[in-house]
């Protein structure tokens, strides 16, 4: 009787295999399906400024956009979200063109396109000025929009933010000589892009890997295209002619060990900025959003309101 059951129990793990190498998707809907538990939030959807946009909605209290970077998505701001949904409401949407919400062919999907888009996206959702967190490209792209306008924009976080010149690094020299640092093709290479942008990067087991890696590789040129368009000389530092404008507080918040976006261009946007205050993380690289999620809210949480 042991042997078959032996067999038997290792014919379903070899099954179970098989399936996860066949459809690896699934094991990261699991985790993205955890991970929203844990936040308490929704899946939603909505379609405006010529897209349908999914996006994710949690919490209770001031209305909180949360705007994600180059390669990101909305379930990247899941561990922060569980940190504040007691206290804000939260939206976190996969900008047109990224993961669930819809691409044109053809379409601008650079900095400032988007930063359009943003408006009517938020006006939707809230007639009261917002408080919008911005990542990285997100940063960049927030920022637009906060100085485009300022009346939807009631606080701005610019958190490892693109737009401003900063000390060049091997990232910012690899983009300058037309190369994605980013680009993942295979398990290999997703790994080399999680240790560029995380101090410690997170357990990612097989076959959640392969499932990243192959819808990175089949959106590899979509990211070339929009690498090229925001490291435009138009779109680069598009933000920084824009500082002036922005009038509301602002909150900039950075790792010290980020090794994309340096730390240094916190300094030029103090310098830029009318209103802002300054927030340096340790041992945490490009995502703190995931990699410090407490410290994170801690800080947005302290901001005197």
């Amino acid at each position: 009787m042991r042997h078959p059951r032996i067999a038997f129990a290792l014919l379903l793990i070899v099954v179970a295999v098989a399936v996860l190498a066949w459809r690896p998707q699934w094991l990261l809907s699991a985790e993205y399906a955890r991970l929203r538990w844990l936040a308490d939030a929704k899946v939603k959807s909505l379609t405006v400024a010529g897209h349908r946009w999914q996006y994710l909605e949690a919490g209770s209290g001031p209305t909180v956009v949360l705007v994600h970077g180059f390669t990101g998505s909305k379930e990247h701001w899941l561990p922060l979200m569980a940190q504040l949904a007691d206290r804000f409401h939260l939206i976190a949407p996969d900008l047109p063109g990224w993961n669930a919400s819809q691409r044109l062919p053809g379409a601008d999907y650079g900095v400032i396109a988007q930063a359009d888009r943003l408006h009517p996206f938020i006006a939707a959702l809230s007639d009261e000025p917002v408080i919008v967190v911005g990542h990285s490209m997100g940063g960049h792209i927030s920022g637009l929009l906060a100085a485009n306008h300022p009346e939807q924009v009631q606080r701005l976080v610019l958190m490892s933010s693109a737009g401003v010149p900063f000390t060049d690094n091997a990232f910012s020299r690899a983009v300058g000589a037309g190369g994605n640092p980013f680009a993942v093709h295979n398990r290999a290479d997703l790994h080399r892009q999680m240790a560029l942008v995380f101090s410690t990067p997170p357990f990612l087991p097989w076959p959640m890997d392969l499932a990243l890696a192959r819808q990175r590789d089949a959106d590899a040129d979509f990211e070339r295209a929009v690498l090229a368009q925001i490291s435009a000389p138009e779109q680069r530092y598009a933000l920084a002619a824009r500082l002036a404008d922005i009038r509301m507080p602002v909150l900039l918040l950075w790792c010290r060990q980020d090794r994309v976006i340096d730390v240094s261009a916190m300094h030029a946007f103090r310098a830029g900025l009318t209103d802002s205050r300054s927030v340096v993380l340790e041992g945490c690289g490009h995502m703190p959003l995931m990699e410090r999620p407490k410290a994170v809210a801690k800080a947005i949480a302290a901001w005197p309101w």
